[in-house]
């Protein structure tokens, strides 16, 4: 949806979807089926479901052509259990339509009905036209101090639209790429910021899904090399008020009102069509689709906030209550509310809705928003809680990509490596880590060394692998890679809040000049160590996660919370990308690497244990002079540097066809200064040979034998791979 004034459903789309509606002038609804909930179209007319435990009647509200005008109001004839359902012949997809609630007022209770107000179907799958703010969306008088009046005016007039969507699509045989974590390399982008500035996309499709599909996304994104690209999320959502009075909009959206509605932000005319036809052609070229979803909180925002849905329909049972004030929201996730998955119904409408993504919109996954929400029992998280065990009994669910965001904003909310089997996180400790070693912090290379290892400590419990891991250092949330290195404070002013929004530790530097410079030092530094973090994420155990634009140089002009920025500060500039070309193929030929060599790809945890039979290790750890590390390095409070050598034909490595298993040598240099490594006997060949060296010019395989005890000067703040030459 998009937020703003003007008719809430645009009439040129209003007029297609009455005509495919099929709507008799005197429409009659019969008792009708309570399963499945939400607007069904059955071929003969369309089946009504909806949950309202303790509601004392619902009303169908239908709308004309335009989607303008409210025209009939009919009452749900059948109730089973918490359940009204009705049933309408000869409707049809198109039909656009929404709900009223009757029941008792009584915020000290939690029970908030408002028959003025109308409320969208938490199982649309299809919300047309914007949400214009004004204060007919909220369920209160908003002229009483203790908000304890119902208000009196109809909200129709300014809300978005649930529209009945048809769900036959020629998939073509479309199948999911189903690609091993293993292979597995994870690109997050925003579905319009990454194409709105995009030259060789078609300028009508710029920042849709279509956009996203075209040829010369899918071309480039095959080349870089990714495996899956994990979208911002693309369910229905709201611009909060204040953005919207500021003039700003909800650019990431996280703030959700529709849980199976692909939002019609990105799309010509239909969202859910256009949405199957972006994830046929990612398919296609063998990238998986996972999506980001929002399932903690939703845009009715806390009990000052709008009734647009949940809460007119059954506040008590959708949200999480105060205990001490029902009128009030426990608030887990720092949005107003916590949505109640605990609660059977809300379990299942969220269980519903990824069902609905993965078998009729085919996506092959799920990041989680501040996904601890999702396990709390009471005040407390609950790794074997209801929502863990319906997704891992379920033969749809527990069959896709789940990924967690492993925090929310309540009590003990960090839970990062707690999460069960058969889950990913990820792994922020591996952000913090990395970001600060780079830039020199002392005390860390215990912990380097643990992260870059696919954190063990963290996540080898309960029979999880190196897969647990998703490992980063840039985000959507936070500096872009290129900010990273070029400013050692956020620069939030466009976001209005006088730069107090926005995280204040960000692990980050300038090296000495704050932002653009034409210092030559300063930018190759910057460029080095943009290297240092790249090769260290596709190098460690885990899964890698590139964020979309760093790999091209994008910037945000030192905003580290861009979400309110739908406009150039956020959108990737592809014009400006060629000038970081080298960077580019430098991170394809990583990902070439990671993918090509058992080293890399092994999700087997490293034992450091010789074999018995041929007495070689997975990994061992030298110090720079070649000598292997004593537990006294560790604890070194100024050491910044070692060698890491890495066995590709380790123990117990089980290796695929194609596959191979060269062993590899790391000089990693955190230090300013340079340090000279000596190189330890390679582990069956007589001599190193070099693979890159972030401080020279990017240049894979490029030759540069060197035996055991050879010395090599690596420059400060920056590593060398090197490769056993075999005879």
């Amino acid at each position: 949806m998009t937020d703003g004034a003007g008719p809430t459903v645009a009439r040129d789309r209003g007029a297609r979807l009455a005509l495919r509606a099929g709507l008799s002038r005197d429409p009659v609804l019969s008792s009708g089926s309570p399963r499945p909930l939400g607007a069904t179209f059955v071929g003969y007319g369309v089946n009504f479901a909806v949950f309202a435990s303790e509601a004392e009647h619902i009303e169908l509200c239908l709308f004309d052509e335009t989607g303008a005008e409210e025209v009939e109001r009919l009452r749900l004839p059948g109730r089973t259990g918490d359940v009204w359902h009705g049933f309408l012949p000869q409707a049809g997809p198109g039909l656009v339509y929404g709900y009223r609630a009757y029941g008792p007022w009584d915020p000290a209770a939690g029970l908030l009905y408002n028959p003025r107000k109308l409320l969208l179907d938490p199982y649309a799958r299809w919300l047309a036209g914007p949400l214009r703010w004004d204060d007919s969306v909220y369920g209160y008088d908003t002229g009483q101090p203790d908000a304890a009046r119902p208000d009196d005016a109809d909200s129709a007039p300014a809300m978005p639209r649930a529209v009945v969507s048809d769900a036959t699509f020629d998939w073509g045989g479309d199948t999911p790429p189903r690609t091993p974590w293993e292979d597995t390399v994870i690109y997050e982008l925003h579905v319009k910021g990454y194409t709105r500035r995009h030259p060789d996309v078609p300028e009508a499709l710029r920042g849709t899904y279509l956009g996203l599909a075209s040829p010369a996304v899918v071309d480039y994104l095959r080349a870089l090399g990714v495996t899956a690209v994990e979208l911002l999320p693309c369910q229905a959502f709201v611009t909060e008020r204040m953005l919207h009075d500021n003039g700003l909009e909800n650019y990431w959206g996280y703030n959700p009102i529709g849980f199976f509605a692909a939002t019609d932000r990105y799309a010509l005319d239909d969202p859910v069509t256009e949405f199957r036809m972006m994830v046929k052609e990612l398919h296609r070229a063998g990238l998986e689709v996972i999506l980001d979803v929002v399932f903690n909180h939703t845009a009715e925002g806390n009990h000052l906030g709008p009734t647009l849905s949940f809460r007119g329909l059954d506040n008590r049972a959708y949200y999480r209550l105060d205990p001490d004030d029902t009128a009030r929201y426990l608030n887990y996730s720092g949005c107003g509310n916590t949505l109640d998955v605990g609660h059977r119904d809300v379990l299942k409408l969220v269980t519903d809705a990824l069902r609905y993504w993965v078998q009729e919109m085919h996506v092959d996954g799920f990041r989680f928003d501040l996904a601890v929400s999702l396990g709390r029992d009471g005040d407390a998280f609950d790794a074997h809680g209801a929502f863990f065990s319906v997704l891992h009994q379920d033969p749809v669910l527990s069959r896709v990509k789940l990924i967690a965001e492993p925090w929310d904003l309540g009590h003990d909310g960090y839970q990062l490596g707690r999460f069960p089997a058969g889950w990913s996180e990820w792994n922020g400790a591996y952000r913090d880590t990395m970001r600060s070693f780079w830039r020199g912090e002392q005390h860390l290379l215990g912990d380097f060394a643990a992260a870059f290892t696919g954190s063990s400590n963290l996540f080898e419990r309960v029979g999880r692998d190196a897969s647990a891991s998703i490992n980063y250092v840039a985000s959507h949330d936070g500096f872009t890679l290129t900010d990273l290195v070029s400013y050692s404070e956020k620069h939030n002013e466009a976001n209005l809040e006088d730069n107090r929004d926005g995280e204040n530790h960000n692990r980050s530097a300038n090296y000495g000049v704050e932002g653009p410079t034409d210092d030559p030092e300063t930018l190759q530094l910057r460029e080095r160590q943009k290297r240092n973090l790249l090769a260290t994420v596709f190098l460690s155990k885990g899964v890698p996660m590139l964020h979309a634009g760093d790999e091209a140089g994008r910037s945000q002009g030192g905003n580290n919370n861009a979400y309110c920025q739908d406009n150039p500060i956020s959108w990737i500039d592809w014009e400006a990308a060629d000038e970081a070309s080298d960077l580019r193929r430098f991170v394809s030929a990583l990902i070439w690497l990671r993918r090509s060599q058992q080293a890399f790809r092994s999700m087997n945890w490293f034992r450091g244990e010789a074999d018995p039979q041929t007495g070689r290790r997975d990994v061992a750890w030298f110090r720079p002079d070649g000598e292997e590390m004593r537990a006294e390095d560790w604890r070194a409070a100024y050491a910044r540097s070692l060698s890491i050598l890495i066995a590709g034909d380790g123990p117990g490595a089980d290796v695929p066809a194609g596959v191979e298993k060269d062993n590899f040598l790391l000089l990693v240099n955190a230090y300013r200064g340079d340090v000279e490594f000596r190189l330890p006997r390679p582990i069956r060949a007589d001599v190193w040979e070099t693979v890159f060296d972030t401080a020279r010019d990017i240049d894979f395989r490029r030759g540069g034998y060197l035996p055991a005890g050879a010395e090599v000067l690596v420059r400060g703040s920056s590593l060398v791979l090197l490769t056993e030459r075999l005879p």
